[in-house]
């Protein structure tokens, strides 16, 4: 009897222990906030809104090695972003008063010598959300600089409400492991090319 309490005992002691290290590297692998949100304004038709959302995130210097390989990536040319393999994590969602998004894509801007998708301790990145594709040959403030995405593709099709003015949203990011981010924000009641939401 008195092994068996001993035996509940220690495990229950070990399990506590995993628990605390799980936590801690749950920890140890999640990205923090880093600056402010920025929007990015291009025109459906001639329409203004917002094609695409930046968030500056930062690995702290006492967090894991974390692994950011983008299903999509954008080169400034073209249509952006453009279709590349990799894995969707972390998975963003995207939600206003109109609809939700379960899947929407994204992309990595390293700041910094980082250029492998591996995000080490004191690294800072600039994900991009992207809600509609770009023509980056067409000037950002005129007509039809941006577009619709195809179905499948996880951003606005021409089924969705467009983000306007005084527009609210929030961008939930989703990592494998670690904490869980959210980003609500409101757009200004006139839309500029670039605007810093805080």
């Amino acid at each position: 009897m008195a092994f068996t309490i001993l035996q509940t005992g220690v495990f229950s002691s070990e399990r506590s222990k995993e628990t605390t290290f799980g936590g801690v590297a749950d920890v140890q692998s999640t990205l923090r906030p880093a600056g402010s949100i920025i929007a990015f304004r291009g025109k459906v038709g001639t329409t203004d809104t917002v094609y695409k959302v930046s968030i500056l995130l930062e690995n702290p210097p006492d967090g894991s090695v974390i692994d950011l390989t983008p299903k999509f990536t954008a080169n400034g040319s073209g249509t952006d972003p453009d279709s590349s393999s990799g894995l969707p994590v972390p998975v963003i969602t995207y939600t206003d008063s109109n609809q939700r998004l379960s899947s929407v894509p994204w992309t990595l801007n390293f700041l910094g010598p980082t250029t492998n998708n591996i995000v080490n301790p004191g690294d800072r990145v600039e994900l991009q959300v992207w809600l509609l594709n770009r023509d980056t040959s067409v000037a950002q403030s005129a007509n039809n600089s941006v577009s619709y995405m195809s179905a499948g593709d996880g951003g606005f099709t021409s089924s969705n409400t467009l983000l306007t003015p005084n527009d609210k949203f929030t961008i939930e990011l989703k990592f494998d492991r670690g904490a869980v981010l959210y980003f609500q924000r409101t757009l200004p009641s006139k839309l500029d090319d670039v605007m810093s939401l805080k």
